[in-house]
């Protein structure tokens, strides 16, 4: 794929959204955090059922730890693998306040550093909390990505790499969205809706579904 075939298909994306974000609910940089490790391998929706619960109750991380692991789990016990993220939220809140003064840190290392923080979860925070030009790349990019041939890669991180690599620095900031957006609604897993997607023509799909 060409930078001008690249370009195009940002562009086309950005007219359908210009503003684009992530579809989890938050007010705070330390909500977002906790919403994000909750949606591992979790639906967004199934995290923002929880969360509209949890944070009247607790979304700093001092409630947190006084809210316990065992009534944090009470509240997130519907999303997958809860048990070992109550357990890393509980950490989280802890480093927070001993080494962070209960700020969400602004740099990769130090978030990664989070229990159940990894480099997902990282760049989320990092571009929509504070707008660093990073792209996540999620299950839906990773499969756009090379479906598209927008930037084809056999891991999550060369897929990241090349993104970062071939997308215009105008698109950097909203990439991550826009075509997480794109996977979840258009071009998805099983069958993806190519006769109302956007790019169809850009695309460099060879079993395209019309």
């Amino acid at each position: 794929m060409n930078p001008a075939k690249r370009r195009e298909i940002f562009l086309r994306l950005q007219a359908a959204n210009p503003h684009p974000t992530t579809e989890l609910e938050y007010h705070s940089t330390f909500e977002l955090l906790i919403a994000v490790i909750l949606s591992a391998q979790a639906t967004d929706v199934s995290v923002n059922a929880a969360t509209r619960q949890l944070f009247p109750v607790a979304n700093t991380p001092q409630a947190i730890l006084n809210l316990g692991e065992t009534k944090l789990r009470n509240y997130v016990q519907r999303i997958g693998l809860y048990q070992t993220k109550s357990k890393h939220i509980i950490q989280t809140c802890k480093l927070l306040l001993e080494k962070h003064g209960g700020d969400v840190p602004q740099t990769r290392a130090e978030l990664e550093a989070l229990p159940g923080v990894g480099r997902k979860t990282a760049n989320v925070v990092l571009n929509t909390a504070f707008g660093q030009p990073v792209i996540a790349v999620d299950t839906h990019i990773f499969r756009v990505a090379n479906r598209t041939g927008l930037a084809s890669g056999k891991t999550v991180l060369e897929v990241e790499h090349k993104l970062f690599k071939f997308t215009p620095d105008e698109f950097k900031h909203d990439a991550h969205h826009w075509l997480i957006l794109h996977g979840r609604y258009v071009c998805q897993a099983r069958k993806p809706k190519c006769g109302i997607c956007s790019i169809v023509n850009l695309c460099e799909y060879r079993d395209k579904v019309i």
